[in-house]
Order: structure tokens, then sequence, then C-alpha cells
């Protein structure tokens, strides 16, 4: 029976693994149960082997084989099986190796496109092929021609390459391996090359390339460049199928630039040569207009008296229109201001919330709190930051501009010492002056007052940019600054003339100069000597104006004088006592593009001898104006737009610095490498904020700091988290929100009992002036602006919540 039961559950059931248990049975029976049992399992162990691997194969495992022990049909089955697996296993490779191959072809010929310099074209080509195909060094050497019209190879770009490299930087066609594979017309590949062939090098140690590929670059049959990578591994079959079948590619791209090139230049020798016929033309008829006029001019002369009478009529007629067109566009100014004012509230917001998650995320790289990051790593933190940063800066300038035109700029004066400023100017120029091998100096006059009253923090903007002008435009020789009394006579404002002193900040350099024709543009917003797309010093033509802006405001006077070629010379005259009558403003004449203009006068006196009567050319003077025909009220947006709220804040006063030693949290603001350190107990705070950008970043910087972190992106999400998470100690509120505002959803937790005491810290991207006070009033503890200042937000949080210090990073 138990024989009989085996065979049926594995013969005809197909249950496996069962035995036959039969008791008291020797003999035939014995060995009849024991042959059926070793069927029954020898049928189980086969089986269920195929069984799990087939499973696996479902799964996607394709590393695993059939291994027991079989014979026969059984056996068959298990070699095909098996087989089937390493097949299958070959054509996902091969397809996986197409995918890649496919989606990098089109990737990089999408790089490719749209490029218009072939330097950069070969920069980004071995930036992004060389790691692509597992190169760790390679070269690009693009054709060119010489003056004898024989071709050559020249090295154009490189990768990995070492900057003291003696390897040659042009071949001719057929010397040396570069030069043959562009003969060729055909790849070359060097296996084993010996260990002096090359070193491929990195920060702690070099080493020999196991291969190196010559690719030439082609374009219907001609040779465009030379592509030459090296690897410490052998190239893969995917990634030279991928150089044979870019070089084509790049090929195109590069005949594509060269055209567009020789079409650009035959087509500016054709505009040159209409210009020159345009002018002839010209001259020509205004030869003709000449003697037409000298024809007409007795005529006029005889019809002159009788339609005198006429003209004051008319002129009467046209002086009441222009009066009604003046107020018309006045109005429409103000309208003009009003849109301004509200569009640069919102752009603020649109450019600050994603640079927000940029600065937060690249201050915690470049603080490397887990020193698991390179040095190298840490600087490139460090850049990007500091682009941020400059962008951040950028913005700033902008509404800066906007604050000082909506009449909104208010000044802190104060007692400021002369050489206090001088030595703080000294320590900040003189490393940037010397990196660019140029001579700095800064000269005092001893006949100076020990101190003058102004706003410490606006005279050290205006003369921190025109020292900012004179080390950018000046490529050789010398800046200096030169800080002395000024005489009545080299001023040309009334009210400065009748001051009972007053000093003068003189900026020189040796640059590139203005000229002439530029200098009454300079001082203009977004106005630069060289605007064009290819001008060779950048900049967006803010900086002068923003300090011609301020001189006004401060009572003072900009001045410019400068020889193209032989340099620059800015002078800012101040008061030493502020002046009690308002300077008036209108419409700037002589202004210098913000940061674009040439600073630097060649030649030195002494101090005490520069007077501006010894000088000969005429000073442009970017505050003299002539009265508007109409006065400029600020329109309400203006009034309203809060520059400091978006991030802006007033400088310091002398006296605000020393009651800092009474206030903690701004101690430890001037220790950032202990605030670095600064780790909490496992607090959980909520950030609401519809932008995930902005919510990764906080995340990221919290949890670091010991925190932990419950996200949400609206409004009603943030009051079901807080129902969830009964032990939140702090709510980071985002005010900017969709549906319903972080003013609003801060009022509905405080409606909730349990919630009237919680730590809320208001977070917005847009501040005009009143939001501060409205969070506040809507419940807010803090108020905090985007982007948002890491060291400051820490130290909120430390006010708030127990805070060690942890173990610093290496």
């Amino acid at each position: 029976a138990e024989v009989t039961r085996v065979a049926r559950e594995v013969g005809t059931e197909g249950k496996l693994g069962g035995q036959a248990e039969v008791a008291d049975v020797s003999g035939t029976w014995q060995r009849l149960t024991e042959s059926v049992n070793r069927l029954a399992g020898n049928l189980t162990t086969q089986v269920r082997a195929i069984a799990q691997v087939a499973t696996a194969v479902t799964e996607g495992d394709l590393t695993r084989q059939i291994t027991v022990d079989a014979s026969g049909e059984v056996a068959e089955l298990k070699d095909n099986i098996n087989a089937m697996i390493s097949n299958l296993k070959e054509t996902t490779r091969a397809n996986q190796e197409q995918d890649w191959l496919k989606t990098n072809l089109a990737r990089v010929s999408a790089l490719m496109q749209g490029q218009h310099d072939l330097d950069a074209l070969a920069q980004l080509i071995m930036s992004e092929l060389a790691p692509l195909v597992a190169a760790q060094q390679g070269a690009f050497y693009l054709t060119r021609t010489g003056d004898d019209g024989r071709r050559y190879l020249e090295h154009t770009a490189g990768y990995g390459c070492p900057p003291d490299s003696d390897s040659p930087q042009r071949f001719a066609f057929g010397e040396s391996l570069v030069g043959q594979a562009a003969v060729d017309r055909r790849s070359i590949l060097v296996d084993d090359a010996p260990p002096d062939y090359i070193r491929i090098g990195s920060g702690l140690g070099d080493s020999a390339p196991a291969q190196v590929a010559i690719v030439p670059v082609l374009f219907e049959g001609s040779v465009l460049g030379v592509l030459e990578l090296a690897g410490i591994h052998p190239f893969g079959a995917a990634h030279l199928d991928l150089l044979d079948r870019l070089k084509e590619s790049i090929g195109v791209e590069v005949n594509t630039i060269v055209v567009n090139s020789r079409t650009e230049a035959l087509l500016a020798e054709s505009q040159h040569l209409a210009s020159e016929l345009q002018a002839r033309s010209e001259q020509l008829q205004h030869q003709q207009d000449e003697l037409q006029r000298s024809n007409t001019e007795l005529e006029e002369k005889a019809t002159l008296l009788a339609s005198r009478n006429n003209d004051i009529e008319l002129k009467n007629i046209e002086i009441e229109q222009a009066r009604q067109e003046l107020e018309e566009r006045a109005r429409q100014l103000s309208d003009a201001s009003a849109y301004k004012s509200e569009f640069l509230a919102n752009m603020s917001h649109e450019l600050r919330t994603p640079l927000n998650s940029v600065l937060i995320l690249a201050k915690l790289l470049a603080d490397n709190m887990d020193g698991n990051l390179t040095p190298q790593q840490v600087d490139l933190a460090r850049t990007v930051h500091q682009a941020g940063s400059d962008l951040l800066q950028l913005i700033n300038d902008v509404l800066d501009l906007s604050k000082v035109e909506a009449g909104q700029m208010h000044l802190l004066p104060e007692d400021v010492e002369i050489g206090e400023v001088s030595r703080s100017l000294d320590s900040m120029y003189r490393p940037v002056a010397a990196e660019k091998g140029l001579d700095f100096k800064i000269v005092v006059s001893p006949s100076l007052p020990p101190s003058v009253r102004t706003d410490r923090s606006r005279l050290e903007q205006i003369v921190r940019n025109l020292l900012s002008n004179a080390v950018k435009f000046t490529d050789r020789g010398s800046v200096e600054l030169r800080i002395r009394p000024a005489q009545p006579t080299e001023v040309t404002s009334g009210s400065l003339r009748r001051a009972r002193q007053r000093v003068v900040f003189s900026v020189r350099d040796t640059g590139i100069g203005i000229p002439a024709d530029k200098l009454s543009l300079i001082f203009e917003a977004f106005q630069q000597v060289d605007g064009t797309t290819v001008r060779k010093y950048g900049g967006t033509g803010l900086g002068l104006s923003i300090s011609r802006e301020l001189t006004d405001l401060l009572g003072g006077e900009l001045q410019v004088r400068s020889e193209p070629g032989q340099g620059s010379t800015f002078s800012l005259y101040l008061p030493t006592e502020p002046i009690e009558e308002a300077p008036a403003r209108g419409p700037a004449p002589a202004e210098v593009e913000g940061a674009a203009t040439e600073p630097v006068d060649a030649g030195t006196m002494d101090a005490e001898a520069v007077d501006a009567r010894t000088v000969d050319a005429e000073p442009v003077d970017a505050g003299r104006v002539e009265p508007p025909p109409l006065p400029r009220v600020p329109t309400d947006a203006e009034t309203s737009f809060d520059v400091s709220a978006e991030g802006i804040d007033p400088p310091l006063r002398s006296t605000e610095l020393i009651n800092q030693d009474t206030q903690p949290h701004l101690q430890r603001s001037a220790q950032p490498a202990q605030r670095g350190s600064l780790q909490f107990h496992s607090e959980k705070v909520l950030v609401v904020d519809d932008d995930e950008r902005s919510v990764q970043a906080m995340k990221v910087l919290l949890e670091q700091h010991g925190l932990q972190v419950v996200q949400a992106d609206s409004a009603l999400s943030a009051l079901t988290e807080l129902r969830k998470h009964a032990d939140v100690v702090i709510v980071l509120m985002d005010v900017m929100m969709p549906q319903l505002d972080g003013n609003e959803t801060i009022r509905m937790i405080r409606e909730m009992p349990r919630y009237r005491d919680l730590t809320i810290i208001a977070v917005t991207a847009k501040a005009m002036k009143g939001d501060r006070e409205q969070s506040i009033s809507a419940g807010a503890t803090e108020y905090l602006t985007k982007p948002v200042d890491a060291d400051r937000l820490l130290d909120l949080l430390s006010e708030h919540l127990p805070a060690g210090m942890g173990a610093e990073a290496d």
C-alpha cells in the first residue's frame, strides 16, 4: 500500500518528496520499497533543482545554472536549460550594450549642437567623451592650415593632461601616430604601451596606460581633427564602437562651425564694403543738399518776417502740447515704476527660491562635516557657493538701484576713521592686485582730518567698486588709491564748494582707459564701454550707476578722467560733514557703466601736490545735472518695496557693533567653526514648502546637525503632519504657497491650544515692506528671507533648542 501511495503521488498526482514507509519487510519487498523511494528522491531532487533555476531566470537572475547530477533525458534537459540561460544572458548583455551605445550617441550629439566656438566644442567633447569610454587621459587635435598652405594638427583641448606636459602641441600629417591616423583616415589602437610612453597621473600616483586609441575626425572623407584617448584598462568593444560612430558626428559639427566662421567673415567684409559705398553716397548727397540749401536760403529769408507772428503762435501751442505730454509721460513713468517694483519683487522670489537650495547644498558640501570629500571636491563646492553668492549680490545690486531710484535708500551717518578705512581696503585688494601681478598702493595725506562723518558702508561700497574696476581692467602696471583734502575749485557742485572741508578718494590705474565718446555712458545703468557679446570684460553695468546714485545721496561728486591705453582716474569728492541741503536728483548725463569702465591714470605725484587745476583734461562730473522739468515723486509701489527685507540689511553703526557683545546669538555668528559643528539632540522639525528643492536642501542641512525632518508641501499636509507627529518642536513655514499661504496656516496652527507656544519660523523669497510684521502678527516666532543663510538659521534654532558642539569634520 505504501509503495502504491508513493507511486500514485509521484507519478499521477505530481507530489514530490514522498517516501514509502513499510515496517517489518525484507527480501524482495524491502528492495522494492528502497527502489521506489530512491526513484522518488532522485526525481524530486532533479525537478526541484530545475524549478529553482527556472524561477530565478523568470525573476531576472541570469547567473544561475542547474548543477544537480542527472543522466539520460533529464541530463539532456538540464544541459538545454543551462544553454538557454547562457544564450539569454549573452543576448541581454548585447542589448544593454546597444542601448548604452545609442543613448550616448544621441546624448553627445545633442550636447554638440548649438556650439559656435571650435575650442569650446573640443573641450566639451573631451570632458564628455573621455569618462564615457573609461579613458583617464586624452587630447583633441584640430586641423589647421599654415601660411604656406600646409595642413597640420594642433593640440586644442585635453583631458587629464598635466599642465607642464612636454608632449608636442602640433603634428604634421604623417608625423607620429596622430599624423598617421590623419593620413590613413582610420583609427589606430595601441595595446600594451611601454611604461615610458605616457603617464596617467592623479594626486596619489601615476601609471602607464594599458591601451591607447587614436581616432580621426572625418567629414565627407576630409580629416578635420584627431582624438587620442588613453586608459589604464583596455577599451571595451562598445567603447570602440562608440568612438567609431562618433567620429563622423563630431566631423559634422566641426565642419559646421568652420563654415559658419567663414560665412561670418565674408559677411563682415561685405558689410564693410557696403558701408563705404553708403558713406560715399551720403557725401555726394550732402553736397547736393548744400547746393539746394544755398538756392532756397534767400527765399526763406524773404518769407521769414511774414511768418514770424505765426511762428510765435505755433510755439505757444507747441509749448502747451509739450506740457501736456510731459504730464502724461510723468504719469506713465509713475505707472512703469510701480510695475517695475512689483516685477522686481516677483522676480526676486523666483530667483531666490532655487538659489536657496543651491547655496545651502553647496555650503553643506563645502563644510564637509562627514569628512568624506576630497580637497578638490570641497574647493568645487566652495566655487559653487561663491558663484551663487555672486548671483545673490547681482540680485541685491538690482534691488539696491531700484531702492535708490525710488528714494527709499536711508543713510546711517557716523564718524568714519580714514586710517581704518584705508587699512581695510589695503587688506582686501592688495592680495587681489598681487595675484594679477599689479603694484598696489594707498597714499593717505597727513593733512587729512582723522575722520569724516558719513555713511561708512556706502562710502566703502563706492570705493570698493572703483578699486574692483581698476584691478579688473588693468592687466599690467599699478593701481593706486590716494586720499587727500580737496580744494573748492576741483568740484562743480555749489553745496560741495561751500562745505567747510572736502576729502577726495582718487583711484588711479594703468588699465585700458575709456574713449572720450564713452564717458557720457559709463555711469548709466546696464551700460558698458564694450557691450558686445564677445567683450573681454564681463559685468552687468550696475556698479558705477549705483556708485553715482550713492554719491549723490552722500552729498558728494564723482568725476572721471581717462586716456585710452593709458589708464583712468576716478575721484570721489565728499564733504567731511553732512551737507544740510539735499542734492538735486535728476537725469544723470555723464556716467560710466557699472563695473565695466577702465580706471587708472598713469603717472605718479605727491598726494599733497595733486590739484585739479593742473590737469588739462576736463573731468566728467557724474553728478552735474540740469534741474528736471517736473519733480519726481515715488509711487506707492516703489515706497512699499523694501529692499532691506530682500536680504540687503543696512550696515551696523560702530555703536551697534559694540552692542553685539551683549547678544549671545550674535557672538555665535562670529564663530563659523563652532557653528559648523553644532549638533542638536534628534528634535523633530516640520519643514513646509511647496518647492521640493528647498525642502531637500533644508532637510540635508538640518539632518547633518542632528535634527529629524518632517516635510509637507502644502498647508493642509502641514496640519496633517502636525497631527501625526505630536513631538514636532519647530516649524519652518514658507509664506508663499498655493491655495492657503503660510500666514493663514500659522493662524490656523495658533488656534489649536496645544500649538500656541510652538516655535514657528516664517520663510519667504518675496519680501515687501510690512511682510515681516504680517507674519509676526499671524503668530510667527521668527522671520527669515530666502536664500536662507545656514548660519543664521542654526543660530535661531540654537536659541530655541538645546544644542552641543560635535566633532569637527576633517
